[in-house]
């Protein structure tokens, strides 16, 4: 779910089951990325992870750190974490999307060798793209509620705006 210049790429983690099985990213009913999404003015309407195609109108696309699906993302090796990092980097390079958006702290400390990151803006530059953590919007995320993640996903918005 990629294209050239895009606004915002939102990377997840890795594949889920359910994304593994249905095709569709973020699919998990317990997942909270299209509910924040939608909340955080990204999109007019709450989309189905069927209708993620829908995102490419609007200036957005969907990949992942990791291609392996698994139940948990602690199932991944630190090698797949860097490994997919380096992957993450040739790609965005190539298809330059204003922001890369990296759904989740860990992840991106892991697959970009940066213990310190916290969510929100990154120095980083992938190219010409700039680099913002956002919040895992995982149900197994107990420390943010949809409503703080929509705060975070909206400066994201209005980072992009401008």
């Amino acid at each position: 779910m990629v294209a050239d210049g895009l606004q915002v790429l939102f990377c997840g983690i890795n594949p889920g089951l359910m994304t593994a099985v249905t095709g569709h990213h973020f699919a998990h009913p317990g997942n909270r990325f299209w509910p924040v999404l939608h909340r955080s003015g990204f999109t007019p309407r709450l989309l189905k992870p069927s209708e993620q195609r829908e995102l490419l109108s609007y200036g957005l696309g969907i990949t992942n750190v990791v291609p392996r699906a698994t139940a948990r993302a602690d199932e991944l090796t630190a090698e797949e974490y860097r490994e997919g990092g380096r992957r993450l980097a040739l790609k965005v390079a190539r298809l330059r999307p204003r922001w890369l958006a990296v759904v989740g702290v860990t992840a991106y400390r892991a697959a970009f060798g940066d213990r310190k990151a916290r969510v929100g803006p990154q120095q980083r530059l992938i190219g010409d793209s700039r680099v913002w953590v956002l919040p895992n919007p995982s149900g197994l995320n107990a420390h943010w509620t949809a409503a703080t993640m929509a705060q975070e996903f909206g400066r994201l918005r209005l980072a992009a705006q401008t």
